[in-house]
Protein backbone atom coordinates (compact mmCIF):
# COMPACT_ATOMS: atom_id res chain seq x y z
CA UNK A 1 0.00 0.00 0.00
CA UNK A 2 2.52 2.73 0.67
CA UNK A 3 4.85 1.71 -2.24
CA UNK A 4 1.47 2.68 -4.06
CA UNK A 5 1.18 5.39 -2.48
CA UNK A 6 5.07 6.53 -3.27
CA UNK A 7 4.27 5.51 -7.08
CA UNK A 8 0.67 7.48 -6.96
CA UNK A 9 2.68 10.36 -5.68
CA UNK A 10 5.46 10.60 -8.10
CA UNK A 11 3.27 10.29 -10.81
CA UNK A 12 1.42 12.99 -10.14
CA UNK A 13 3.79 15.25 -8.86
CA UNK A 14 6.52 14.39 -11.56
CA UNK A 15 6.74 17.39 -13.41
CA UNK A 16 7.53 19.75 -9.79
CA UNK A 17 10.48 17.01 -8.90
CA UNK A 18 11.97 17.72 -12.99
CA UNK A 19 11.61 21.30 -11.83
CA UNK A 20 13.31 20.91 -8.73
CA UNK A 21 15.55 18.90 -9.95
CA UNK A 22 16.59 21.60 -12.53
CA UNK A 23 16.88 24.27 -10.30
CA UNK A 24 19.09 22.45 -7.96
CA UNK A 25 21.34 21.39 -11.02
CA UNK A 26 21.14 25.22 -12.91
CA UNK A 27 22.03 26.39 -8.94
CA UNK A 28 24.99 24.22 -9.12
CA UNK A 29 26.73 25.00 -12.44
CA UNK A 30 25.40 29.02 -12.45
CA UNK A 31 25.69 31.34 -9.07
CA UNK A 32 23.70 33.53 -10.36
CA UNK A 33 21.08 31.24 -11.61
CA UNK A 34 19.16 30.81 -8.13
CA UNK A 35 19.04 34.73 -7.08
CA UNK A 36 16.03 37.03 -6.79
CA UNK A 37 16.63 39.13 -10.11
CA UNK A 38 17.42 35.77 -12.26
CA UNK A 39 13.82 34.38 -10.72
CA UNK A 40 12.45 37.29 -11.37
CA UNK A 41 13.99 37.49 -15.01
CA UNK A 42 12.53 33.88 -15.36
CA UNK A 43 8.94 34.90 -14.57
CA UNK A 44 8.59 38.21 -16.64
CA UNK A 45 10.05 36.03 -19.61
CA UNK A 46 7.67 32.82 -19.42
CA UNK A 47 4.71 35.20 -19.20
CA UNK A 48 3.79 34.97 -22.79
CA UNK A 49 4.76 31.24 -22.94
CA UNK A 50 2.48 30.56 -19.99
CA UNK A 51 -0.55 32.66 -20.97
CA UNK A 52 -0.60 31.33 -24.31
CA UNK A 53 -0.46 27.55 -22.69
CA UNK A 54 -3.45 27.89 -20.70
CA UNK A 55 -5.68 28.45 -24.36
CA UNK A 56 -3.57 25.72 -26.47
CA UNK A 57 -4.29 23.22 -23.72
CA UNK A 58 -8.05 23.18 -24.55
CA UNK A 59 -8.11 22.08 -28.28
CA UNK A 60 -5.07 19.59 -27.11
CA UNK A 61 -7.56 18.23 -24.67
CA UNK A 62 -9.58 17.65 -27.22
CA UNK A 63 -7.18 15.54 -29.61
CA UNK A 64 -6.11 18.69 -31.72
CA UNK A 65 -3.65 21.48 -31.97
CA UNK A 66 -3.28 25.21 -32.60
CA UNK A 67 -0.46 26.07 -34.42
CA UNK A 68 -1.69 29.49 -35.12
CA UNK A 69 -0.88 31.11 -31.91
CA UNK A 70 2.32 32.33 -33.15
CA UNK A 71 1.05 34.18 -36.06
CA UNK A 72 -2.10 34.85 -33.60
CA UNK A 73 0.55 36.86 -31.55
CA UNK A 74 2.56 38.64 -34.44
CA UNK A 75 -0.87 39.42 -36.01
CA UNK A 76 -2.14 41.06 -32.35
CA UNK A 77 1.26 42.81 -32.21
CA UNK A 78 1.15 44.28 -35.65
CA UNK A 79 -2.63 45.64 -35.89
CA UNK A 80 -2.36 46.83 -32.22
CA UNK A 81 0.42 48.88 -33.03
CA UNK A 82 -0.97 49.70 -36.40
CA UNK A 83 -3.97 51.19 -34.91
CA UNK A 84 -2.45 53.37 -32.25
CA UNK A 85 0.51 54.93 -34.53
CA UNK A 86 -1.34 55.09 -37.90
CA UNK A 87 -4.87 55.71 -36.57
CA UNK A 88 -3.97 57.51 -33.04
CA UNK A 89 -6.68 54.73 -31.41
CA UNK A 90 -6.56 55.02 -27.85
CA UNK A 91 -4.45 52.22 -26.16
CA UNK A 92 -7.63 50.71 -24.35
CA UNK A 93 -9.54 50.75 -27.34
CA UNK A 94 -6.80 49.11 -29.88
CA UNK A 95 -6.23 46.67 -26.68
CA UNK A 96 -9.92 45.61 -26.87
CA UNK A 97 -10.17 45.18 -30.78
CA UNK A 98 -6.96 43.58 -31.15
CA UNK A 99 -8.33 40.91 -28.40
CA UNK A 100 -11.52 40.88 -30.52
CA UNK A 101 -9.76 39.66 -33.42
CA UNK A 102 -7.48 37.20 -31.58
CA UNK A 103 -10.91 35.88 -30.35
CA UNK A 104 -12.47 36.04 -34.04
CA UNK A 105 -9.52 33.95 -35.23
CA UNK A 106 -9.66 31.31 -32.82
CA UNK A 107 -13.58 31.24 -33.32
CA UNK A 108 -12.89 30.67 -37.33
CA UNK A 109 -10.85 28.01 -36.98
CA UNK A 110 -13.14 25.87 -34.25
CA UNK A 111 -15.82 26.25 -36.56
CA UNK A 112 -14.30 25.41 -39.59
CA UNK A 113 -12.88 22.31 -37.82
CA UNK A 114 -15.82 21.14 -36.22
CA UNK A 115 -17.79 22.20 -39.31
CA UNK A 116 -16.15 20.80 -42.35
CA UNK A 117 -13.98 18.47 -40.17
CA UNK A 118 -10.69 19.60 -41.60
CA UNK A 119 -7.99 18.31 -39.48
CA UNK A 120 -6.66 20.65 -36.89
CA UNK A 121 -3.38 20.41 -37.94
CA UNK A 122 -4.11 21.74 -41.42
CA UNK A 123 -6.22 24.39 -40.58
CA UNK A 124 -4.35 26.21 -37.88
CA UNK A 125 -1.23 25.82 -40.62
CA UNK A 126 -2.97 27.29 -43.00
CA UNK A 127 -4.36 30.16 -40.88
CA UNK A 128 -0.99 30.89 -39.17
CA UNK A 129 0.45 31.37 -43.06
CA UNK A 130 -2.62 33.75 -44.02
CA UNK A 131 -2.19 35.58 -40.52
CA UNK A 132 1.82 36.10 -40.95
CA UNK A 133 1.05 37.45 -44.61
CA UNK A 134 -1.25 39.82 -43.59
CA UNK A 135 1.01 41.09 -40.75
CA UNK A 136 3.84 41.59 -43.17
CA UNK A 137 1.50 43.45 -45.72
CA UNK A 138 0.19 45.65 -43.01
CA UNK A 139 3.58 46.36 -41.17
CA UNK A 140 5.22 46.41 -44.96
CA UNK A 141 7.93 44.35 -43.19
CA UNK A 142 9.03 46.87 -40.37
CA UNK A 143 8.44 47.32 -36.93
CA UNK A 144 5.76 49.96 -35.56
CA UNK A 145 6.61 51.84 -32.81
CA UNK A 146 6.06 55.22 -31.00
CA UNK A 147 3.34 54.24 -28.31
CA UNK A 148 2.22 56.24 -25.82
CA UNK A 149 4.53 55.26 -22.39
CA UNK A 150 1.72 54.61 -20.42
CA UNK A 151 1.09 51.54 -22.67
CA UNK A 152 4.46 49.84 -21.52
CA UNK A 153 2.80 49.74 -18.09
CA UNK A 154 0.96 46.52 -19.25
CA UNK A 155 4.62 44.43 -20.49
CA UNK A 156 7.15 46.41 -18.24
CA UNK A 157 5.23 47.76 -15.23
CA UNK A 158 5.02 46.31 -11.66
CA UNK A 159 2.75 46.33 -8.83
CA UNK A 160 4.89 46.26 -5.53
CA UNK A 161 7.99 43.92 -6.58
CA UNK A 162 5.90 41.59 -9.01
CA UNK A 163 5.85 42.37 -12.52
CA UNK A 164 2.14 43.47 -14.14
CA UNK A 165 3.07 40.54 -16.98
CA UNK A 166 3.57 37.56 -13.88
CA UNK A 167 0.20 38.85 -12.33
CA UNK A 168 -1.81 38.57 -16.22
CA UNK A 169 -0.17 35.21 -16.38
CA UNK A 170 -1.22 33.86 -12.89
CA UNK A 171 -4.96 35.51 -13.80
CA UNK A 172 -5.09 33.60 -16.78
CA UNK A 173 -3.90 29.95 -15.19
CA UNK A 174 -6.37 30.72 -12.30
CA UNK A 175 -9.38 31.18 -14.80
CA UNK A 176 -7.94 28.34 -17.19
CA UNK A 177 -8.18 26.15 -13.82
CA UNK A 178 -11.42 27.52 -12.92
CA UNK A 179 -13.12 26.45 -16.79
CA UNK A 180 -11.39 22.96 -16.73
CA UNK A 181 -12.30 22.04 -13.09
CA UNK A 182 -15.64 24.18 -11.94
CA UNK A 183 -17.59 24.24 -15.44
CA UNK A 184 -19.60 22.18 -17.30
CA UNK A 185 -17.88 22.95 -20.37
CA UNK A 186 -14.22 21.51 -18.35
CA UNK A 187 -15.84 18.35 -18.20
CA UNK A 188 -16.76 18.47 -22.10
CA UNK A 189 -13.40 19.24 -22.95
CA UNK A 190 -12.35 15.81 -21.45
CA UNK A 191 -15.13 13.85 -22.40
CA UNK A 192 -14.41 15.21 -26.73
CA UNK A 193 -11.20 14.39 -25.86
CA UNK A 194 -11.62 11.13 -24.36
CA UNK A 195 -14.09 9.92 -26.95
CA UNK A 196 -15.58 12.17 -29.18
CA UNK A 197 -17.79 9.85 -30.97
CA UNK A 198 -19.25 8.29 -27.02
CA UNK A 199 -19.65 12.12 -26.40
CA UNK A 200 -22.14 12.72 -29.71
CA UNK A 201 -24.29 9.79 -28.65
CA UNK A 202 -24.45 10.96 -25.32
CA UNK A 203 -26.11 14.27 -26.44
CA UNK A 204 -22.97 16.85 -26.42
CA UNK A 205 -23.15 19.52 -28.74
CA UNK A 206 -19.50 18.79 -30.37
CA UNK A 207 -19.22 21.51 -32.28
CA UNK A 208 -20.21 23.87 -29.47
CA UNK A 209 -16.99 22.36 -27.69
CA UNK A 210 -14.97 22.50 -30.38
CA UNK A 211 -15.20 26.11 -31.21
CA UNK A 212 -15.01 27.11 -27.61
CA UNK A 213 -11.81 26.08 -27.51
CA UNK A 214 -10.45 27.46 -30.61
CA UNK A 215 -12.09 30.31 -29.36
CA UNK A 216 -10.81 31.21 -26.07
CA UNK A 217 -7.38 29.79 -27.89
CA UNK A 218 -7.44 32.79 -29.54
CA UNK A 219 -8.21 34.99 -26.75
CA UNK A 220 -5.38 33.78 -24.82
CA UNK A 221 -2.88 34.10 -28.02
CA UNK A 222 -4.02 36.92 -28.18
CA UNK A 223 -3.47 38.59 -24.72
CA UNK A 224 0.14 37.20 -24.82
CA UNK A 225 0.49 39.15 -27.91
CA UNK A 226 -0.18 42.50 -26.33
CA UNK A 227 1.94 41.90 -22.97
CA UNK A 228 4.80 41.37 -25.75
CA UNK A 229 3.89 44.38 -27.71
CA UNK A 230 3.88 46.30 -24.31
CA UNK A 231 6.97 44.46 -23.38
CA UNK A 232 9.40 45.15 -26.76
CA UNK A 233 7.43 48.89 -27.47
CA UNK A 234 7.64 47.57 -31.07
CA UNK A 235 4.68 45.50 -32.99
CA UNK A 236 7.22 43.43 -35.19
CA UNK A 237 6.08 41.14 -38.20
CA UNK A 238 7.28 38.40 -36.99
CA UNK A 239 7.01 38.89 -33.18
CA UNK A 240 5.42 35.30 -32.68
CA UNK A 241 7.42 33.58 -35.40
CA UNK A 242 7.97 29.83 -33.99
CA UNK A 243 6.58 30.45 -30.61
CA UNK A 244 3.70 27.73 -31.20
CA UNK A 245 6.54 25.17 -30.70
CA UNK A 246 7.49 26.43 -27.50
CA UNK A 247 3.81 26.54 -26.39
CA UNK A 248 3.72 22.83 -27.34
CA UNK A 249 7.08 21.63 -25.88
CA UNK A 250 5.58 23.33 -22.55
CA UNK A 251 1.57 21.44 -22.36
CA UNK A 252 2.77 18.19 -23.47
CA UNK A 253 5.97 18.22 -21.17
CA UNK A 254 3.23 19.29 -18.13
CA UNK A 255 1.58 15.60 -19.11
CA UNK A 256 -1.24 16.96 -21.40
CA UNK A 257 -1.75 14.44 -23.83
CA UNK A 258 -1.50 14.85 -27.19
CA UNK A 259 -3.96 12.11 -28.24
CA UNK A 260 -6.80 14.08 -26.12
CA UNK A 261 -8.69 13.61 -22.94
CA UNK A 262 -6.00 13.81 -20.00
CA UNK A 263 -4.20 16.69 -18.99
CA UNK A 264 -4.34 19.14 -15.30
CA UNK A 265 -3.82 22.94 -15.72
CA UNK A 266 -0.91 22.68 -12.30
CA UNK A 267 1.40 20.23 -14.18
CA UNK A 268 1.34 22.55 -17.29
CA UNK A 269 2.20 25.74 -15.14
CA UNK A 270 4.74 23.51 -13.94
CA UNK A 271 5.97 22.51 -17.57
CA UNK A 272 5.73 25.94 -18.67
CA UNK A 273 8.29 26.66 -15.25
CA UNK A 274 10.94 24.14 -16.69
CA UNK A 275 10.56 25.38 -20.10
CA UNK A 276 10.96 29.06 -18.56
CA UNK A 277 14.36 27.49 -16.21
CA UNK A 278 15.78 25.38 -18.96
CA UNK A 279 16.35 28.33 -21.36
CA UNK A 280 17.41 30.38 -18.53
CA UNK A 281 19.72 28.17 -17.46
CA UNK A 282 21.30 27.05 -20.93
CA UNK A 283 22.05 31.04 -21.74
CA UNK A 284 23.61 31.53 -18.25
CA UNK A 285 25.54 28.66 -19.47
CA UNK A 286 26.64 30.27 -22.78
CA UNK A 287 25.11 27.81 -24.75
CA UNK A 288 24.01 28.63 -28.42
CA UNK A 289 20.57 29.24 -29.58
CA UNK A 290 20.75 26.53 -32.11
CA UNK A 291 21.92 24.25 -29.65
CA UNK A 292 18.81 25.00 -27.52
CA UNK A 293 16.32 23.87 -30.02
CA UNK A 294 18.33 20.94 -30.31
CA UNK A 295 17.71 20.43 -26.24
CA UNK A 296 13.94 21.71 -26.78
CA UNK A 297 13.63 19.16 -29.76
CA UNK A 298 14.97 16.06 -27.25
CA UNK A 299 12.74 17.26 -24.81
CA UNK A 300 9.52 17.48 -27.16
CA UNK A 301 10.10 14.11 -28.45
CA UNK A 302 10.64 12.84 -25.02
CA UNK A 303 7.26 13.93 -23.50
CA UNK A 304 5.23 12.47 -26.31
CA UNK A 305 7.03 9.47 -26.05
CA UNK A 306 6.41 8.94 -22.35
CA UNK A 307 2.48 10.11 -23.33
CA UNK A 308 2.37 7.44 -25.94
CA UNK A 309 4.33 4.54 -23.73
CA UNK A 310 1.98 5.54 -20.90
CA UNK A 311 -1.46 5.04 -23.21
CA UNK A 312 0.22 1.82 -24.17
CA UNK A 313 0.52 0.51 -20.83
CA UNK A 314 -2.86 1.31 -19.82
CA UNK A 315 -4.55 -0.50 -22.91
CA UNK A 316 -2.36 -3.30 -22.67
Amino acid sequence: MKAERIKKFIKTYAMFIVLIVLIIVFSILSPSFLTGSNITAILRQITMLGTTAVGMMLPILLGGIDLSVGAIITFVNVICAYMMVNWNVNPVLAVIASLAVSTLVGMIDGVIIAKISIPPLIMTFAMQMVLEGLSFVISKGLPIYGFTEKFTIIGQGYVGVVPIPVIIMTICFIFGSFILNKTYFGRFFYAVGGNEEASKLSGLNVFNVKTLAYTLSGLFAGIAGIVMLSRTNSGAPNAGKGFEMDVLTAIVLGGVSVNGGRGKMNNVVAGVLIIGALQNGLVLLGVGTYVQYIVKGIVLAAAVGIDCFQRQQETA
